[in-house]
């Protein structure tokens, strides 16, 4: 409409660059956490000695391609291709793969503000708890947490059911100390690590 006030122009050009990092903003993912559990140590032995052996392997091809003089620019490719070093590579990976076999892996993701916020509320400490200055109740907190963090995805990276409270407080009652304490600082810790930096301007 003729004589109506137009926004400034720097208002317009602003708008869309700030749409934009808004989008990329809201775009983020929430935090994840993997925790590994592997009991099997000659799985772990076996991993060790065969990235010693590679790394042997690597040392000796090395001599070789001095031996042979081979040029700088095709030394790497050189050393990768020989022959100690093809037998080690597939040697570590045999046994990379037959660790990932008897390892079990868990992942934690952080929980949206509002839910993590709704959590504590649910599970408020006792008032003798509160007294010592905890932020939640110490005997269902954990449990619910673990569950509520807890991501699992099938073979084809699809997210599926996962621990439930009960599952979870059955690990915390029938683990170690230690290691019950690492599945709830596992889930505990990816709510709280923080992935910015405040800037020097």
């Amino acid at each position: 409409m003729a004589g109506q006030q137009q926004p400034p122009a720097d208002a317009v050009a602003k708008d869309p660059h700030w749409t934009r990092k808004m989008e990329r903003l809201r775009a983020r993912r929430l935090a994840e956490r993997p925790v590994v559990f592997c009991d099997d140590d000659d799985a772990k032995a076996r991993v060790t000695a065969a990235t010693i052996e590679l790394v042997t392997a690597r040392a000796a091809a090395r001599t070789a391609a001095d031996d042979q003089h081979v040029p700088d620019d095709d030394r790497d490719q050189w050393v990768e291709e020989h022959a100690l070093v093809a037998v080690a590579k597939s040697a570590l990976a045999a046994a990379t793969a037959e660790l990932e076999a008897v390892t079990i892996r868990l992942v934690f993701r952080a929980l949206p503000r509002p839910v993590w916020r709704a959590l504590l509320e649910a599970h408020a400490p006792s008032e003798e708890q509160a007294g010592l200055g905890m932020e939640y109740d110490v005997d269902s907190f954990p449990a619910a947490l673990v569950s509520a963090c807890h991501v699992e995805r099938d073979e084809h990276g699809v997210e599926v059911d996962g621990m439930s409270v009960e599952d979870a407080q059955s690990l915390l009652d029938e683990w170690s100390e230690a290691d019950a304490r690492l599945l709830f600082t596992a889930a505990l810790t990816v709510n709280q690590t923080l992935r910015g930096d405040l800037g020097k301007g």
